[in-house]
């Protein structure tokens, strides 16, 4: 087997593109734009929906990961560097979980459920920082965005310099 599950090569450009831009949205768009702001409503709504759709497609590729018959790990000839590559992967798992984990509960204790998609009316909280899981959100963050960099230099380090195909494994077509 030379290729990834098909569900899991979907879901990873799917979740990549999706991570990236909640990324820079939250680091530019959200960060930047005061809670009085009433545009920051709308933006937080997109938010929380597109996070609240990462959590629920990550759930289903970890599943599907943990399920489906999966090639080899890729050699690069290094025991260390294929131990990190493998360490890597199950690091980016638990950053999304981490960072969907504490969005919800700044959610939560801030009360934007009802603020956000219930109408309430009520005023968004003078500052997100108040609360606890907003510093864990904030690190991740940064950890997550540095471990994708990563990610995707490896991938071109192998298709452009070791030359293996690696990429190939994370598109469609026979397994």
């Amino acid at each position: 087997m030379k290729r990834y599950h098909p569900v899991l090569v979907g879901l990873h450009w799917i979740l990549a593109l999706a991570i990236v831009v909640m990324l820079i949205a939250g680091n530019v768009n959200l960060h930047d734009v005061p809670n009085t702001d009433p545009d920051k409503v709308f933006s937080l709504r997109m938010h929380m929906s597109i996070g609240m759709a990462i959590l629920v497609l990550m759930s289903v590729r970890l599943v599907t990961r943990l399920r489906a018959q999966n090639p080899p790990h890729a050699d690069i000839g290094n025991d260390l560097l294929n131990k990190a590559g493998i360490m890597a992967h199950w690091g980016l798992y638990v950053l999304v979980f981490v960072m969907c984990a504490s969005g919800i509960a700044i959610s939560v204790m801030a009360g934007l459920p009802d603020i956000i998609f219930g109408n309430s009316g009520a005023p968004l909280p003078e500052t997100f920082d108040i609360y606890p899981p907003r510093a864990a959100h904030g690190i991740a963050s940064k950890l997550l965005a540095l471990l994708i960099l990563g990610h995707a230099a490896a991938a071109l380090y192998h298709h452009f310099i070791v030359k293996d195909g690696l990429l190939r494994r994370m598109w469609f077509g026979q397994r």
